[in-house]
C-alpha cells in the first residue's frame, strides 16, 4: 500500500503543479496586455489608444466595426479631424468630425462641434441638455489610423453575450486540459 500511496500522490503533485504553471502562464499573458494598454495609453497621450466604431454614422468613412487608433496632442484641433469623444453622462464613447472649432476670446480655450459623416445635422442633440460645444476633456483622442472589420469580434460579444461566455468556456478548458 505504501508504493501505491506514493505513486498516486506523485501523481496529485504533478497535476497541482500543472495547474499552478497553467494559472500563472494565465496571470502573466493577463498582465502583459495589461502593461501593453497602459504603454499604448502613455505613448499615445490617449485614455484609449484603441476604440471600435459601433454606428454608421460615420460611413463611407469608417464603417461599423472598423478599430481606430488614437492620439491626442497639444496641437489645437482642428475642423475636420476625426475625434473620439465622452458625453457627460453616457458610457461609450462617440466617433465624429469636427465641423466647427470656436475659440472663447476670455479664456483662449477651444470649444468644436461635431457631426457623424452619415449624420442630417450636428451632435448639439447628443450632447448634455445645454451644451452647445465640446470642450478639450471630453475628447479621448484623434483618429490617426484604422483596421477594417476587425472590431467585429468586440460587436458581436457585445450584442450577443452568449457567444462571449462559450469562448470564455472553451479558452478555460482548453487551459485546463493542456499538458504543455
Amino acid at each position: 500500500m505504501g508504493w501505491i500511496g506514493d505513486t498516486v500522490d506523485s501523481v496529485k503533485s504533478i497535476q497541482i503543479r500543472q495547474l499552478l504553471t497553467q494559472a500563472v502562464s494565465l496571470g502573466m499573458i493577463v498582465t502583459s496586455a495589461l502593461i501593453i494598454w497602459k504603454g499604448l495609453m502613455c505613448i499615445t497621450g490617449s485614455e484609449s489608444p484603441v476604440v471600435v466604431v459601433l454606428s454608421g454614422s460615420m460611413e463611407p468613412g469608417f464603417k461599423r466595426g472598423d478599430i481606430l487608433f488614437l492620439h491626442m496632442s497639444k496641437d489645437p484641433i482642428r475642423a475636420g479631424e476625426i475625434v473620439v469623444f465622452n458625453i457627460d453622462g453616457r458610457e461609450i464613447p462617440i466617433v465624429h468630425r469636427v465641423i466647427k472649432v470656436h475659440e472663447r476670446q476670455d479664456t483662449g480655450e477651444v470649444d468644436v462641434l461635431t457631426k457623424g459623416d452619415n449624420n442630417y445635422g450636428d451632435d448639439r442633440l447628443l450632447y448634455a441638455q445645454g451644451q452647445l460645444y465640446l470642450q478639450r476633456n471630453h475628447i479621448m483622442g484623434r483618429a490617426v489610423g484604422f483596421l477594417p472589420y476587425v472590431g467585429w469580434v468586440t460587436i458581436i460579444m457585445t450584442e450577443k453575450p452568449i457567444i462571449k461566455y462559450i469562448l470564455i468556456g472553451a479558452l478555460g478548458l482548453l487551459v485546463i486540459t493542456s499538458k504543455d
